[in-house]
């Protein structure tokens, strides 16, 4: 260790120094000097450094940690990050300010950290606080300057052994006595254990208040003595004679060789009147030992009045500080427990180690509540107090599991009731199994048992604590502490269960998807078979005709005829589609249309034919180009894909999980992802030789499209569509005027069977409203519901003037705007036109028919 810079140090005393080099070079030196540092506080330092450096650094640990450079500091471990915490503060110290609030403080159960607000003057730094007069200087005032000095003197104290200190120092000269001391009460009233604690003992008017603190806290029971009489009848006492007094205990003056003569003792009391302590001044300066008179003690009591205010406003500073310091505690175990809750035993493990370090007990244990059974236990974790010291503790990620006996009639009561038991003595209560101890070094004495609650105020666990390290019971402190860390350890179980769930189920989820795609995809075989035959010309199969019979093919004739347009338009060569994985991708694809009326592989195939003929037909093939082509025509193939038979509507008034899922849209969202999952499929992966731009612009046109089948889509955009088609002012270059036209296009397609000569026109009709019928005789079946007109098989006579509504309203515009862009399309807006002729025509039939009936 190098010498510090003596000659700057020498020339330039602390207490002298102007010159701010002098602090600059020590500090200097200090920073390359930490051992000495370390030994020089650990060896120097007073309690109120201790404590003013925890308060200058009371910031969350998360911080700590961060700024933490140190490899073997503690809380830079490496591992899981449960190590055994840094202790900022032990239950005892809680003590000191009486008994904290319950964490449960409202009617719901919402745990509150609301604390006290605090004080402004607090923190005054020692040299910013007046100056106190000397002895001399005080005992040549008069009695009532006196008082008035000796109030100011500990009115702005907040520290409560700063505070006591000054009081007895103060006593001591107005009542010219050698000795003085201060108990404190500690403990609720009717408690049994209640009793007075010496905040400080024999303080001289010479001794400092860090030499009081080394001495030993004396704790007198509440009655007992002469300061527990005072305590429990709340009367003065001046006794000439200590050792002629009964209530006199000469144990003190034997240890320390004082001899007690005459004291003066005396209540403090706070504005209510309860006894917050007893003060003492024994031993009164004379030449002849002369006892306390009776005008000390109106002084004395005229001056404890007001130690009564400051000692009670010193209290709740603490108070609201060791909340403070709770609250810190606390919301570091939140961070600690929601940090990672990656398994029960981390989760638990954290808790436990930060449990035994602010509680400090021998033993504790958690208890998972078994859910089949409900009154045993799956689970249960043990740690012991030796368990933190062990080498591999900083390593640990899970605690020990079923070391030590269960107390069945402790933990089993707590787990049933959901009561909190606190037992002094173990022993003592008939539900203690004695049995546990036998045949080992470990006994029972003191027991704090807890139920552990999740989010919906269900019982999951028990928590345990057994034998406090310093012997005592467990007190109302204890358990209000131990009350939080359970709140804190049911979340945290509660979540990680319900992650544990979580990740059972995606699991799940990907064996099930696993197993849909077997079954979902077509046999290889049938794909090879396919792959194999001869494909006939699109003349064959008419395919370039806008008014192609949608009922001319079989199935098997239809996969060719998808072949063929995939061979036309050159999509197998320009991405590099391998032919056998195509056959197998459309075999697929048609597997996964349900066997329902009208939405099945059929219209899939029809929908895709029309798409087909428009593009060839017209110049929209060269505007979209190849990669928007084959987006649209897989669009057009998938856009129904395992179609139910029922619409959007009905979906949501089920309440379907596929509602649940999607809000909007919510058939169209489902066939898309069907489609996603059978391109994604192994053996069906029609698109695995696109570039990573070229497969994310298919993917996006694709969903597009098959969302724009959707009428709610097309009523919202077709707006702007007509207004271009109307005015001719449309350039397909722009991206937005693209989708535009690829969604109408994917309408125009779907409904193409509007536009088809009459006989074939009236079939689909047929079978669209068959669909339709089936899902109202459902609503009203197992919905209870009555279905709109066009599903309601009772209303099936109005199917002409619906056909002519539904031609109104959604056909006749959208092909009439085709019609504007393309002389090719005309056909199309035909038929539509000379099919509601017939449908007008009909329905005026069905009119007559009915008034001929009448």
């Amino acid at each position: 260790m190098s010498e510090p810079p003596i000659g700057d140090v020498t020339s330039h005393p602390i207490e002298d120094a102007t010159d701010s080099h002098v602090y600059e070079s020590l500090e200097a030196w200090l920073d390359e000097n930490p051992t000495f540092v370390v030994d020089y506080f650990v060896r120097k330092a007073s309690r109120q450094m201790v404590d003013a450096w925890l308060l200058a650094h009371a910031v969350p640990q998360s911080i700590v940690c961060e700024g933490n450079s140190n490899p073997t500091s503690p809380t830079s471990r490496s591992g899981s990050g449960a190590a055994t915490p840094v202790r900022k503060i032990s239950a005892h110290e809680f003590e000191r300010g009486g008994i904290l609030r319950p964490m449960v403080t409202t009617v719901d159960g919402t745990p509150t950290f609301i604390s006290l607000p605090l004080p402004e003057e607090s923190n005054l730094p020692a040299g910013q606080r007046s100056s106190r007069k000397s002895r001399q200087e005080l005992q040549a005032l008069d009695e009532k300057e006196l008082i008035f000095e000796l109030v100011k003197d500990i009115c702005n104290d907040l520290d409560v052994r700063s505070l006591c200190h000054k009081i007895l120092q103060n006593v001591s000269v107005i009542t010219h006595a050698d000795r003085c001391s201060l108990f404190l009460v500690r403990g609720e009233k009717d408690c049994p254990n209640r009793c007075l604690v010496s905040q400080l003992f024999d303080v001289s008017s010479d001794s400092t208040l860090e030499q009081i603190e080394q001495k030993e806290e004396i704790s007198v029971p509440w009655g007992r003595g002469i300061v527990g009489y005072v305590a429990a009848s709340g009367e003065s006492v001046n006794i000439p004679d200590c050792y002629q007094d009964s209530r006199f205990n000469n144990l003190v003056d034997q240890k320390t060789g004082y001899t007690t003569r005459s004291m003066l003792c005396m209540p403090i009391s706070n504005i209510e009147g309860e006894v917050m302590g007893v003060a003492q001044v024994i031993n009164k300066y004379g030449p002849n030992g002369e006892p306390f008179d009776h005008n000390d003690e109106m002084v004395f009591a005229q001056y404890l009045q007001f130690c009564g205010i400051g000692l009670r406003n010193a209290q709740l500073y603490e108070c609201s500080q060791l909340e403070n310091k709770r609250n810190q505690v606390l919301l570091d175990l939140a961070r600690v427990v929601f940090e990672e809750q990656s398994t029960i035993e981390h989760v638990v493990y954290r808790i436990m180690t930060h449990t035994q370090s602010l509680l400090q007990c021998e033993r504790c244990q958690v208890l998972l509540v078994d859910e089949s059974t409900k009154g045993t236990f799956s689970r249960v974790f043990d740690l012991e107090a030796n368990d933190l010291e062990d080498e591999d503790c900083g390593s640990r990620t899970s605690p020990f599991e079923g070391r030590f006996p269960i107390n069945v009639g402790i933990t089993g009561f707590v787990a049933t009731t959901g009561e909190v038991l606190n037992l002094p003595d173990a022993y003592k209560d008939e539900r203690f199994d004695a049995s546990v101890d036998e045949g080992s070094s470990f006994r029972h004495c003191s027991i704090l048992c807890m139920p552990i609650w999740n989010a919906n105020r269900k019982i999951i666990g028990v928590s345990q604590l057994i034998n406090k390290l310093n012997g005592t019971p467990f007190n109302k402190n204890d358990e209000n502490l131990f009350e939080a860390f359970a709140i804190f350890c049911g979340m945290g179980i509660h979540n990680t269960q319900m992650y544990e769930k979580a990740i059972k189920a995606m699991a799940k989820q990907r064996v099930t998807l696993e197993v849909l795609s077997y079954h979902a995809t077509s046999p290889l075989e049938e794909a090879q078979n396919l792959s194999t035959v001869l494909i006939p010309s699109t003349q064959a199969y008419k395919l370039h005709e806008l008014k192609f019979n949608d009922f001319s093919l079989e199935e098997e004739d239809m996969c060719k005829a998808c072949l063929r347009m995939f061979l036309d338009l050159d999509l197998i060569e320009r991405f590099h589609i391998e032919y056998k994985v195509l056959c197998r991708w459309l075999l697929s694809v048609k597997k996964n249309y349900r066997q329902v009326t009208y939405h099945n592989w059929r219209h899939a195939f029809n929908v895709a034919q029309v798409m087909f003929a428009v593009l060839t037909n017209t110049k929209l093939l060269r505007v979209l180009g190849e990669l928007e082509t084959l987006a649209l025509i897989v669009a057009c193939l998938c856009h129904d894909l395992d179609h139910r038979g029922t619409n959007n509507s009905f979906q949501i008034k089920s309440c379907s999980p596929l509602a649940q899922l999607y809000s909007t849209s919510t058939m169209e969202h489902h066939h898309f992802d069907q489609c996603i999952m059978i391109l994604n499929t192994q053996g069906n992966q029609i698109l695995s030789h696109l570039s990573t731009e070229e497969y994310t612009r298919v993917v996006h046109v694709l969903e597009e499209a098959i969302l724009a089948t959707d009428l709610a889509v097309y009523f919202r955009k077709r707006g702007i569509f007509f207004k271009l088609a109307d005015t001719k002012e449309f350039d397909w270059q722009k991206d937005d005027q693209r989708e535009i036209l690829r969604g109408m296009l994917m309408t125009a397609c779907d409904i193409a069977a509007i536009t088809k000569p009459w006989d074939i026109q009236k079939v689909v009709a047929e079978l669209v409203v068959s669909e339709f019928f089936q899902q109202g005789d459902i609503e009203k079946q197992e919905l209870n519901m009555q279905p709109i007109d066009m599903m309601d098989r009772e209303k099936k006579d109005q199917l002409p003037l619906m056909q002519v509504g539904f031609i109104d309203a959604i056909c006749m515009p959208v092909y009439e705007a085709f019609a504007n862009i393309s002389e090719k399309l005309e056909p199309l807006l035909e038929g539509v036109k000379s099919n509601r002729s017939q449908w007008l025509k009909m329905a005026e039939n069905n009119k007559e028919e009915m008034e001929e009936d009448v």
